[in-house]
């Protein structure tokens, strides 16, 4: 009996070497049709595997197609003013995401003459590729056999095996990817590890709601056998969010709204935004001196990044002037609809916005 040790416990490979067959049986019949495997190209794998990162498939899928219709390819993303990048990322979230793939797609074009690396070291060496993307992109586009690991995979592998090691320690996520090493079928690796995520995204739910009895690997799960589905995987709890409380400034303009870019290092880098400060009020002198006395509350919005939550009160103003600080723009609804790109974290406040425009649009000049 093989066993991987691992800290915080070890498991038997049994499992493991019974998966592939079970495994690639059931996703012939069950994968879902999505279009980055219709021609696993790797620009393809890639532009879909980063989008994937924190976000649903479902949500993907508009915005696979719209970005691979703007960039086809590698020169074309290269070429991509950062205005139009970010629109096309607009609601992703994790905007560094878009800006290194950008920042890849300028060094594949200097450096491998547009041709994407067919290795594993070469692909990570790209900047935002870690170790899951290189691995996907190797085993897809070029049938290497390089194990991915994600947070699918890690809850399959946990149940399968039974194993209780913390999923998010370092040691345990290598210790699955050099199990999974030992059993990734060399003929087929790219299908297996999109098998693999697929039953995991798919069956092998989290939160303690699995479907066990529509799974291919049922017959040999431990923790199924054991009944410790409900336990599996184990993972350390988050460190706790730091919450702001911040204003948000509506200032409006006839059939405009005031837009500021945000500092190019930081939460949202770049992003152009509706004015916001902490509601302590410190920072506000440059809000209120656009401000006529025409101030109403606006609504209440919430928003939650990794690390921090927002919890928004948005404030109406009418401006008493054209002129605005340095960075901020005047954006009508088509700019705000085509043009710069606002991180969904204000989205409470869009229809507010919208209607505040329309209003604009009707209002004798």
């Amino acid at each position: 009996m093989r066993r991987c040790a691992a800290r915080g416990g070890e498991f038997t490979l049994n499992e493991l070497e019974r998966l592939p067959i079970p495994l690639l049986e059931w996703f012939a019949e069950n994968a879902r049709d999505l279009p980055w495997r219709h021609d696993p190209t790797a620009y393809q794998v890639w532009i879909s595997e980063i989008m994937l990162q924190q976000t649903r498939v479902a949500a993907v899928l508009e915005y696979y197609r719209r970005f691979l219709e703007a960039a086809p390819d590698v020169s074309a993303l290269s070429e991509l003013p950062e205005d139009q990048l970010m629109k096309l990322w607009q609601g992703l979230g994790y905007y560094s995401r878009a800006r290194n793939l950008q920042k890849a797609a300028r060094i594949l074009v200097e450096e491998w003459g547009g041709v994407f690396p067919n290795t594993y070291t070469g692909i990570r060496s790209l900047p935002g590729v870690g170790d899951y993307t290189a691995s996907a992109i190797a085993s897809i586009a070029f049938r290497l056999p390089e194990p991915v690991v994600d947070g699918n995979v890690l809850r399959v592998t946990a149940r399968v095996t039974g194993d209780e090691g913390d999923i998010a320690a370092p040691a345990v996520r290598r210790q699955v990817r050099a199990a999974l090493a030992q059993v990734i079928p060399t003929a087929m690796p790219g299908t297996f590890n999109q098998a693999l995520m697929e039953l995991g995204a798919t069956v092998c739910l989290p939160n303690g709601a699995p479907l066990c009895g529509s799974c291919p690997v049922a017959g040999f799960c431990r923790a199924l056998r054991e009944g410790r589905v409900q336990q599996l995987p184990v993972k350390s709890p988050k460190k706790a969010r730091r919450v702001e409380e911040r204003t948000v400034f509506l200032i409006f303009r006839g059939e405009r709204v005031a837009l500021r870019r945000r500092p190019e290092r930081g939460l949202l880098a770049g992003l152009w935004e509706y004015p916001n400060e902490l509601t302590d009020g410190t920072d506000w002198p440059a809000c209120w001196a656009l401000a006529s006395k025409s101030t109403r509350q606006a609504g209440t919005g919430k928003h939650v990044f990794s690390h921090i939550e927002w919890r928004m009160t948005a404030l109406a103003l009418e401006a008493s002037g054209p002129e605005l600080p340095a960075g901020w723009v005047w954006a009508d609804r088509d700019a705000l609809q085509n043009v710069y790109a606002l991180p969904s974290a204000f989205r409470s406040f869009a229809h507010i916005v919208e209607e505040r425009l329309l209003e604009g649009i009707r209002a004798p000049q």
